[in-house]
């Protein structure tokens, strides 16, 4: 072998260790981890699983989450990213807490010097890390009928949840942020009073909401500044039995924006539909600047006629602008599909 040809092997050979050596997976952060409460996984905790992650990774890790129920109280913070959580089944995978607003803080205090949780600290999930996705999961929060009382917060850019269970009363799903947009497809929602609440961007696709009493589905927080805020396509409202009266939402703040497209509304919600929330000192007249709408409701408890008159019936054209693509890709063209 010559001088030249034995360089441009060495070269050769240099460039394939480089290359895999760059594209091996740290054995450290496995791009795959399985949690078990019998202790035939990598973890037996959800938690201790997202803490083993890569801070800030760039590549997806996925938690298998094996059936089970898991008491805890979770944290995705915002330097674990791109992390993907799927239970073993919807059904049998559950994760449960029971915090609500004005429990004792264990240990008397937490780090803000509080002694009483408040609603932005009752979640059992709280989702701070962007590009975050759950599926088949039942999220609970079983601390009942004692006012606010979060199961799910999501404050994440890129959020996705698909064919999970979201359960609670007051306040079950919290969508937090004005830059926060969020998906969830095929999931399960139920509640009491605003049981879907928040500042974020968000489309509901293909869902069925629960109404657990004469109450208000959402209350969104929508800022002047974002074109879209709560988004329902093809979703199904649902109620308890003993459910007469409820309404599809009422406004937190001034600029709420909710809509409802093509969903099948059950025969509980009020001709109505809507409520202003009278009687906010601070805010007194949200429903002048509030957008609340439908296009094409089915069911029993669709009536456009005895609607409130400061809502809306959307034009086909209007409908049409509400759609994916528009709501939810930004500048940085985010499809929440491709990554469910």
């Amino acid at each position: 072998m010559s001088q030249l040809t034995s360089f441009k092997y060495f070269i050769f050979l240099f460039l394939v260790l480089t290359f895999i050596q760059a594209n091996a997976q740290d054995p450290r952060y496995p791009a795959e981890i399985t949690v078990a409460q019998d202790g035939t996984g990598n973890y037996k905790t959800i938690q201790e699983a997202v803490n083993s992650i890569r801070d800030l990774g760039e590549k997806q890790v996925v938690i298998k989450i094996k059936n089970g129920t898991y008491q805890e109280k979770i944290v995705i913070p915002s330097w674990k990213i791109n992390l993907k959580l799927i239970g073993e089944s919807k059904e049998h995978t559950i994760i449960t807490n029971n915090d609500y607003s004005g429990k004792p803080v264990p240990g008397g205090k937490d780090a803000f010097g509080l002694e009483k949780m408040s609603t932005y600290t009752s979640y059992t999930i709280l989702v701070q890390g962007s590009d975050v996705s759950l599926e088949k999961l039942t999220i609970i929060n079983a601390a009942g009928r004692v006012g606010q009382a979060v199961a799910l917060h999501v404050e994440s850019d890129r959020f996705t949840a698909k064919n999970c269970n979201i359960s609670g009363n007051q306040d079950t799903l919290y969508a937090a942020t004005e830059s926060s947009r969020q998906f969830y497809q095929d999931c399960f929602i139920e509640g009491t009073t605003d049981f879907i609440f928040g500042k974020s961007t968000v489309v509901f696709q293909n869902c069925i909401i629960k109404n657990l009493s004469d109450s208000y589905i959402t209350a969104a927080s929508t800022s002047q500044n974002q074109p879209f805020g709560f988004v329902f396509l093809n979703c199904k409202i649902i109620a308890d039995p003993y459910v007469s009266k409820a309404y599809l939402g009422r406004p937190w703040r001034p600029y709420a924006k909710t809509v409802f497209i093509q969903c099948e509304l059950g025969k509980h919600i009020s001709p109505l539909g809507w409520s202003p929330w009278k009687g906010d000192k601070m805010f007194p007249d949200k429903e002048q600047t509030a957008l609340y709408a439908e296009y094409q409701s089915a069911g029993l408890g669709a009536s456009p006629s005895t609607r409130l008159p400061w809502t809306k019936q959307l034009s086909d054209k209007e409908a049409k602008t509400c759609n994916l693509k528009n709501i939810l890709s930004g500048s940085d063209h985010w499809n929440p599909l491709t990554d469910l």
